[in-house]
C-alpha cells in the first residue's frame, strides 16, 4: 500500500463511521441522547471540521480524507446543513440538533455521502485486492465465491448503492 493510500485510509476510518451515524436517526437517538456514552455531535463536530476534514471546505481534502470530487461536494453540503442546524441549537445540546428543523436535510446529505464514500471505499479495496493478487490462489483474480458470511450489508443497515436502503 502506497503512503498516499495509508494516508486517506487513516483519515476515513474516522470520517466514515461520523457520516454513517449522521445517515442514521435511530443510532444518534440511541447513542448521542443517552449521556453515558462517549460519542456524541462534538465528536462528530471535531471529526468533520477540525481533525480529519474541513466541511467548510473540503476540496482541500481530496486525496487526504475525502476521495473523489462527488465526495467533496456533498461535503460542503453536509457542512452547510450542520452549520444551519447549529443556528437552531442556542444551547449546544445533541437533543436540539435532533429537533432542529434542519435537520432532516442533514440525514439526507449524511445518507447521499455513506453510499458514496463506501462504493469508493469498496472500488479501492477491490483495486488493492488486485494487485496484491498472486496468481494460482482461488479467489483473488476476479473469482467470486459467496459463502452464507458474506453480504453486501454494512453494520448500520444499508446496502452501498442501492436506492432507498439508506436510514
Amino acid at each position: 500500500m502506497s503512503e498516499a493510500a495509508r494516508l486517506i485510509a487513516n483519515h476515513r476510518v474516522h470520517v466514515v463511521p461520523v457520516v454513517l451515524a449522521l445517515a442514521n436517526p435511530p443510532w444518534q437517538r440511541d447513542v448521542w441522547l443517552e449521556p453515558s456514552a462517549f460519542e456524541n455531535l462534538d465528536h462528530v463536530f471535531h471529526t468533520l471540521f477540525d481533525d480529519f476534514c474541513d466541511a467548510d471546505e473540503p476540496e482541500r481534502y481530496l486525496g487526504v480524507s475525502l476521495r473523489s470530487d462527488e465526495e467533496v461536494v456533498l461535503m460542503r453540503e453536509l457542512g452547510v446543513a450542520l452549520n444551519a442546524a447549529a443556528a437552531e441549537a442556542p444551547n449546544d445540546t445533541d437533543a436540539e440538533y435532533l429537533q432542529a428543523s434542519a435537520w432532516p436535510e442533514v440525514v439526507a446529505i449524511a445518507g447521499r455521502l455513506a453510499q458514496v464514500m463506501v462504493a469508493n471505499d469498496l472500488r479501492e479495496l477491490a483495486v488493492l485486492l488486485d494487485e496484491g493478487a498472486v496468481p494460482g490462489r482461488a479467489g483473488n483474480h476476479g473469482e467470486y465465491r459467496r459463502s452464507a458470511r458474506q453480504t453486501p450489508q454494512l453494520r448500520y443497515g444499508f446496502v452501498a448503492g442501492q436506492p432507498g436502503s439508506c436510514p
